[in-house]
């Protein structure tokens, strides 16, 4: 891999004496979807897949930056003391968005530098390739400028670069999970004071398939803003009655005492989601701390459709594709991972009915939808690093 991300750097760049190389994965979500930002608990984990970075370092302030994914757009250049965002910024936005950040966070950002990037992350898949992207930019800033920074505080930075550069409103747990991963580990995350947990996911002979749908879904594009602002007035309602600082502070019994005051119907749906989401993720690391894999199957089943009536940010994509899993033998539980109205749903399903259920649901989904989905096994894997130079 180092290899290959040399040679295509040079291509862009030229020879350089001086490289350096990185890795952000993107994440998957098990079971938590929507909560992170309603102070709930959350169950992410790094995957294998993600993005890498071949790095120069140079002697002025200038940023030359390419992306083997977006090649059309070619080299995008900056100045690290000029990180205004343009009215029509390509994808460079994300890494000015993390530079201006961590500069007006006191950190010592003064170094250009060169870089190739790219990733196997599809892009709009809802694995999060905007915060893996953020992540690795922090981690680069750190190593160029030589200052020291934790996980959790790049995540926290590039989670407020996403918020006030990049204008999505976006929780915590993307960022916290990329930056925070450990092979074969899922982090119990409370968005809220930031404790976390590592958990063993032990899936014994069953295997997490990623669905692709397809259906690309932009996040600042979407009703993911709207939704935040949904939850925000429910608080605002519920606060009246109950003293609380987040909707995930409720029980599932306290919401049922106090939902009366949600009279607007979406708002009382919104919150029921929060609340029982947040139960689902308690009861989906117990499950998985004793090898229940039924129960926990029927935790993502339940998730899902809480997704789908409570919340609703599914869509019809993500619904043909999690109904065809769920149909078929040898599949426990299936939910749309990640920011809904498109992009990716994850299955527990049997290693012995892996191509049988890839099949079947391909089949399903084109028929239901049109077009073909992709899938990907995951493996979970360690969060942002720096890798072998060469």
């Amino acid at each position: 891999m180092v290899q290959g991300l040399k040679d295509k750097f040079e291509q862009v760049f030229g020879e350089r004496e001086e490289m350096r190389y990185y890795f952000s994965p993107g994440r998957i979500n098990l079971i938590g979807e929507h909560i992170d930002y309603n102070g709930g608990v959350v169950f992410p984990a790094a995957i294998t897949l993600g993005t890498f970075a071949a790095v120069s370092p140079r002697e002025d302030k200038q940023v030359n930056l390419y992306s083997g994914n977006f090649a059309s757009v070619g080299v995008v250049s900056f100045d690290v003391a000029d990180l205004g965002r343009k009215e029509d910024e390509p994808w460079t936005v994300y890494a000015k968005g993390v530079m201006d950040v961590y500069q007006k966070a006191g950190y010592p950002v003064d170094k250009g530098f060169d870089g190739y990037i790219e990733g196997n992350i599809p892009n709009g898949s809802g694995l999060s390739s905007s915060a893996s992207l953020e992540v690795l930019i922090g981690l680069i800033l750190a190593d160029l400028n030589r200052f020291s920074i934790t996980g959790a505080q790049n995540a926290l930075l590039a989670q407020k670069a996403e918020n006030e550069y990049v204008g999505v409103n976006c929780g915590i747990m993307d960022q916290f999970a990329i930056a925070m991963g450990k092979e074969a580990k899922a982090l119990m995350l409370n968005t809220d004071t930031l404790d976390y947990t590592y958990a063993d996911c032990d899936l014994g002979a069953y295997q997490i398939l990623i669905m692709n749908t397809n259906k690309r879904r932009e996040l600042a594009d979407s009703k993911y803003n709207e939704r935040r602002a949904e939850c925000d007035a429910a608080l605002g309602l519920l606060k009246q009655v109950v003293d609380i600082a987040h909707l995930c502070d409720l029980t599932v019994d306290k919401f049922d005492e106090v939902k009366h005051v949600l009279t607007e119907e979406n708002l009382l749906k919104r919150t029921r989601h929060a609340v029982t989401e947040n139960a689902r993720v308690k009861a989906a690391v117990a499950a998985l701390s004793v090898n229940d894999l039924i129960g926990f199957g029927a935790l993502l089943n339940a998730s899902h459709d809480s997704l789908r009536t409570d919340y609703e940010v599914t869509g019809m994509e993500l619904d043909a594709i999690v109904d065809g899993a769920r149909s078929l033998a040898g599949v426990l539980g299936a939910r749309m991972t990640g920011a809904g109205f498109g992009g990716c749903a994850i299955a527990l399903v049997h290693e012995d009915a892996l191509e049988t259920v890839k099949n079947q649901v391909a089949i399903m989904y084109e028929k239901a939808v049109g077009y073909l989905p992709d899938f990907y096994v995951a493996s979970i894997g360690d969060g942002a690093k720096k890798i072998q130079e060469v």
